[in-house]
């Protein structure tokens, strides 16, 4: 299962993500485990995005074998890393109300 938790402020300012695990799933044609990959790239693309497009200062630690990656906001967040932030959750929720809490938990923590 992959287990990923967003922690933000009381006020819901982003301070961080990780992910954890493997999806563990393989649903899908030449069992691919798709919703893994999935994951993957909506976490992937909003670590670059928020780079790339939003210019946050990002440290990261990741662990590709063990599926761990974690992303720390540096200096704070700006309101389009804020906006990345909020598509990906919503994409990552989206894929927990396709296929189930089995293989994916999204977890939003107050810090």
């Amino acid at each position: 299962m992959t287990t990923i938790t967003v922690k933000r402020s009381g006020s819901g300012v982003y301070q961080e993500f990780y992910c954890m695990g493997h999806a563990g799933s393989k649903h899908f044609f030449f069992e691919k485990d798709m919703i893994c990959a999935a994951v993957s790239v909506l976490v992937i693309n909003t670590v670059n995005s928020l780079e790339t497009l939003a210019s946050e200062k990002l440290k990261i630690t990741q662990n590709q074998a063990e599926g761990f990656l974690r992303c720390e906001f540096v200096s704070g967040i700006s309101d389009k890393g804020s906006l990345l932030m909020d598509s990906m959750i919503l994409g990552l929720q989206g894929i927990v109300k396709q296929y189930g809490s089995k293989y994916l938990q999204v977890n939003i923590e107050e810090v």
